[in-house]
């Protein structure tokens, strides 16, 4: 899913809440929320939104790589990365089962 789809579901989300939005407002909505979990990882090594999931930082140590290009050997940096692991409500909603319809 891309931005633009994702804002439609913001927008609709919104709209059932009875609040009227349009394509900025959802907008400004998505970025906030990019924005704050950016931030926030950048100053704290995790965010827990209960039952949707966790932002964590993980240390990737330093290695050896090849340069595909030249195959010359080369140092790779640590570095932090991103993580993202899932919370039980959400892991739930995503292998629910539609129920069959009985004819």
């Amino acid at each position: 899913m891309i931005k633009s789809q994702f804002n439609r579901y913001v927008r609709d989300a919104l709209a059932k809440r009875q609040r009227k939005s349009n394509i900025d407002e959802a907008n400004a909505v998505i970025d906030v929320f990019v924005e704050a979990i950016k931030e926030a990882l950048s100053e704290n090594d995790e965010i827990l939104l209960v039952g949707f999931g966790r932002f964590i930082k993980k240390q990737v140590e330093a290695r050896n790589g090849i340069n595909p290009k030249t195959r010359q050997p080369i140092k790779i940096s640590a570095y932090m990365q991103p993580r993202f692991r899932a919370g039980i409500k959400l892991k739930e909603a995503c292998n629910r089962k539609e129920k069959s319809k009985k004819p």
